[in-house]
């Protein structure tokens, strides 16, 4: 773990020549969701590949780029496209960039994902506010971390998607009709690449699952370890095997968050300008 923690140093002072500022709010994108990107002003992009030891973005639906600009009202660093563990990396490779992030000066953290709806309840084309998690990814990228760097490994994780921050994030949408009703749940994550059965939905409906993934929940853990503030927004782009009837594909994914586009766009927007400031 120390030429890991060298390895962010390296990456660290990479951009500090490039980007002239500190920012305080992060956003990671997930499929699909590379529109919100193109809001941001005065921009400043690093591509993933010059970055010393940043992981490459090979998923569709992820551009690769590290973003820095102006969004809401404030200075912004946005990862448009993330890394998951279905591409064989390991989870410190995967949270590479919220350990950039922290040290780049990033308080607040919004998480984005895809998923499939679990509640029945829910409806693809719904935005859900994740208030926890369930990691089935059997693994956690604090194991090996060195304690000397990255402070204590046995972060709290009682309130892990912060509760002062849903609750403002439901007060915004409730005065705008443009954002419209937003969900509230659980959210389970896997290591994919392939889609769930229909078992393993009954299951996850069984243990308090509302929608499943494949990121979100390695980040999230070391935004907590970094002291980070999280907010998790879900686009439920189709339901779940057994609950949707039609086969799953991940061109479903891009066509149904990229129609959620405006909505999601407006709602990161407006956190920023009234509630990140």
């Amino acid at each position: 773990m120390k030429d890991y923690a060298e390895t962010i140093h390296r990456a660290l002072r990479f951009v500090r020549d490039r980007v002239p500022y500190e920012v305080k709010n992060g956003l990671i994108l997930g499929s699909g969701l590379g529109k919100i990107a193109d809001e941001v002003q005065n921009r400043i992009v690093i591509q993933y590949a010059d970055i010393p030891g940043f992981p490459v973005s090979t998923i569709p639906g992820h551009s690769g780029e590290a973003i820095f600009g102006k969004l809401g009202g404030g200075q912004v660093l946005i990862y448009s496209g993330r890394f998951h563990c279905y591409q064989g990396l390991s989870l410190q490779e995967i949270t590479f960039p919220v350990r950039l992030a922290a040290r780049l000066g990033v308080k607040n953290m919004i998480l984005t994902n895809a998923s499939g709806g679990i509640n029945e309840e829910f409806r693809a084309g719904d935005i859900m506010i994740i208030k926890d998690h369930i990691n089935l990814l059997g693994d956690n990228p604090l194991i090996g971390a060195d304690t000397s760097v990255f402070g204590t490994s046995f972060v709290d994780m009682s309130d892990p998607y912060d509760s002062e921050l849903r609750k403002a994030v439901f007060r915004l949408s409730s005065g705008n009709p443009r954002i419209g009703t937003l969900q509230e749940g659980v959210y389970i994550a896997v290591t994919g690449p392939s889609y769930e059965t229909k078992a393993e939905i009954s299951f996850f409906k069984r243990i308090g699952a509302d929608a499943v993934g494949m990121s979100t929940v390695p980040e999230v853990i070391v935004c907590r370890q970094e002291n980070i503030r999280v907010i998790g927004i879900s686009a439920v782009s189709n339901m779940a095997a057994g609950i949707q009837k039609q086969p799953l594909s991940h061109q479903e994914v891009l066509d149904k968050t990229a129609e959620m586009s405006s909505r999601l766009i407006l709602l990161i927007k407006e956190l920023l300008q009234h509630v990140l400031t």
